[in-house]
């Protein structure tokens, strides 16, 4: 996925041409856009009550620069979000008036943990905004088989499919035959385990969501997908959280690298009696 991102950096224009995405997001795409000499543009999301939104009016300001290509994370990474279909449609909206090319990274579609999200791929908007979408998928975070290697792009413009073919070539390997196997079973017989997971880790998020939120200093947004919680430590007035807690047993994210500090995220995908061990220790570390 992340060689994926990058080489949809390349086709963004001519070396120092802009791309633009949304921190806090996944670090590679803050590093992706310099990778391949392109220019980071950020328009960092803001926080709205209890949801996270883009920032329309930020966007606005940097129609002035020149973006070639819009980097999304779709959910996004980590502040788990599904964005809604109006929001995709404001987006591609935008990627129309000013004709950037699009690059989204779904590899955590198939985690939509909150039954009254859903998750829509912006291409699936309209054929215009397929033609100019590039779509990153992989079935390695749903059934936990990074390992084995198996992501690719839908791309229906034929023109940058080939484009985006021909610079593959030579950096990026053939896919591997345990990993194609594995995707293929995935998507054919994994439903019912799939379903199973989402119900298990929707049982999660509402736990951590709980015992965060009642810890003074400690705020956390609904997730409605991914398996990743986006923790606002701000109020704590710690120089490093991630530091503080690793200290207390806590392997955290650090918000920095994500592009905004103050923040951790931690991981709930995993049995609920280690999660129930993560909420002690984060009790414990700020007793």
């Amino acid at each position: 996925m992340v060689p994926g991102f990058n080489l949809a950096c390349r086709l963004a224009g001519e070396p120092g041409a802009g791309v633009l995405t949304f921190p806090p997001i996944y670090p590679p795409m803050l590093t992706a856009p310099g990778n391949a000499s392109r220019g980071l543009l950020r328009s960092a999301l803001k926080l709205v009550g209890s949801r996270w939104e883009y920032d329309w009016d930020g966007l606005d300001a940097l129609h002035k620069e020149d973006a070639r290509l819009l980097l999304l994370c779709n959910p996004h990474n980590p502040v788990g979000r599904a964005w809604t279909r109006d929001e995709l449609t404001r987006m591609a909206w935008q990627a129309e008036k000013h004709d950037w090319l699009i690059c989204s990274d779904d590899i955590h579609c198939g985690l939509v943990i909150d039954p009254a999200a859903r998750y829509t791929p912006i291409a699936a908007l309209d054929e215009a905004v397929a033609q100019r979408t590039i779509t990153l998928m992989a079935p390695s975070k749903t059934w936990n088989i990074p390992a084995l290697g198996c992501a690719f792009a839908v791309i229906p413009n034929a023109h940058l499919r080939r484009q985006y073919q021909i610079l593959a070539r030579g950096l990026m390997a053939d896919v591997n035959v345990l990993g194609l196997t594995a995707c293929e079973a995935a998507y054919r017989d994994g439903g019912p385990w799939r379903a199973a997971l989402l119900d298990y880790l929707h049982g999660n998020a509402q736990r951590l969501h709980a015992a965060v939120n009642a810890i003074p200093g400690l705020h956390m947004t609904p997730v409605e997908a991914t398996y990743l919680a986006w923790i606002d430590c701000r109020a704590l007035d710690l120089p490093s959280p991630q530091k503080h807690f690793e200290a207390h047993g806590l392997g955290l994210s650090d918000g920095r690298d994500f592009g905004l500090e103050g923040f951790v995220r931690l991981n709930f995908g995993c049995s609920r009696g280690l999660l129930d061990e993560a909420i002690v220790r984060l009790q414990a570390a700020l007793t």
